[in-house]
């Protein structure tokens, strides 16, 4: 059975490159992880059920177990189960899901939720539903006694999140297991969310994931990462929605900018592994025009006035800068070469209203040594050893 309190925190994300392509299967991004985390600790309840205190809530909320998973205990808080805790609730009922199918044994969970994700409690585009998503997955596993490899981890979470919403790539959850910078491609969410539903979790989270791919890179010399906020929260699902409306989305000039985005993701990539910091920022600034001709083409808002500022201002000062995301408010960033004054960045943009961010790239874990790539997620046959746990 469960035993030990256990705590796990997970980091934040920035989109380099790849934004709104990575959304189709097979396209590829990168990303890096921030040093602003998500922390969950995972002990046994008092109570039977589940019990999640959140700093993000003004109370704690008590879920029970049924048939079709957890629901509130309380009448004032299903609503709190399908928004703000959705992805928690989805990471409890989707490790003691998998514990179910193995006939294991489940047990009262306490869960402690702490993020520095947000700035004055609104959220800035820093990936904290993955984050969540992430260190709750560790801590839920780890309290039952499951070791998840690194690409276990991956998998569990992204079924997890495919649970929730079938529409994110995944990248935020990559750069949260992964950490520093990564190259990522991402599986066919609907067809995974279809075999969850079909072979349940244990066979999916085995099975092969076409199109899938995890990679590491390496930092790049000579140059550091800056983030602003441009005031505004963005909701990046209305702006994903808003894309999938347009009758431009799905013509020709999908596949134009599909091809376009790839070539700038893999000179992004290159000039990483090539430690080549010059093509580096031109290949950022190709980023930047490529989703500026999207906002153009298939009206968006993407650039809004502050990212815009944003922009000119660290492009002033030296560096390469784009929106990073979807854009329409949240952050921005800025490489900019190590001889520049960040001082006089940080300066400029608070002139024109960009509210700098003090975090820094993590530093990469690569504790596998190798890629992770479209599968199997654990050996074939029945689920491993280690995903077991306690009985």
């Amino acid at each position: 059975m469960a035993g030990r309190a256990v705590t796990r925190r997970a980091p934040g994300k920035l989109l380099v490159a790849g934004e709104y392509a990575v959304l189709e299967p097979g396209q590829p991004a990168v990303v890096v992880a921030v040093d602003r985390y998500v922390t969950v600790t995972a002990r046994p309840a008092e109570d039977a059920g589940v019990v999640v205190d959140s700093d993000l809530l003004d109370h704690e909320v008590r879920l029970c177990r049924g048939d079709e998973g957890l629901r509130a205990v309380s009448p004032q808080d299903p609503g709190l189960v399908r928004g703000v805790l959705a992805h928690l609730v989805s990471v409890v009922e989707t490790v003691e899901g998998l514990r179910t199918e193995q006939r294991l044994g489940l047990a009262p969970l306490r869960l402690t939720v702490r993020s520095d994700l947000h700035h004055d409690g609104v959220k800035i585009g820093l990936g904290s539903s993955a984050a969540v998503t992430v260190a709750a997955t560790r801590a839920v596993a780890d309290h039952y006694g499951m070791r998840l490899s690194p690409q276990e981890l991956f998998r569990l979470a992204l079924l997890a999140g495919i649970r929730v919403d079938a529409g994110p790539s995944g990248a935020d959850l990559a750069a949260a297991v992964r950490h520093g910078w990564v190259a990522y491609r991402a599986p066919d969410r609907h067809v995974l969310r279809h075999s969850l539903h079909r072979h349940g979790i244990a066979r999916t989270l085995r099975a092969h994931w076409p199109d899938f791919a995890l990679q590491e890179l390496p930092p790049p010399p000579g140059l550091v990462l800056h983030a602003g906020w441009s005031g505004s929260p963005a909701s990046t699902s209305d702006l994903v929605a808003g894309l999938a409306a347009k009758r431009w989305w799905h013509g020709s000039a999908r596949s134009g900018f599909l091809t376009d985005s790839e070539q700038c993701v893999t000179a992004v990539a290159g000039a990483l592994r090539r430690g080549e910091p010059e093509a580096l920022l031109d290949a950022v600034r190709t980023a930047r025009h490529l989703l500026a001709r999207l906002d153009t083409e298939a009206a968006l808002g993407i650039f809004t006035p502050s990212l815009r500022r944003l922009c000119e201002v660290a492009e002033s000062c030296g560096g390469a800068a784009k929106p990073s995301g979807a854009g329409g408010g949240d952050c921005g960033i800025a490489l900019l070469p190590s001889h520049r004054s960040p001082a006089l960045l940080r300066q400029r943009w608070s002139a024109a209203g960009i509210t700098p961010l003090p975090l820094d790239v993590t530093a990469g874990t690569a504790p596998d040594s190798g890629p992770y790539e479209a599968g199997p997620g654990t050996r074939p046959g029945s689920v491993s050893p280690s995903l077991r746990g306690h009985t």
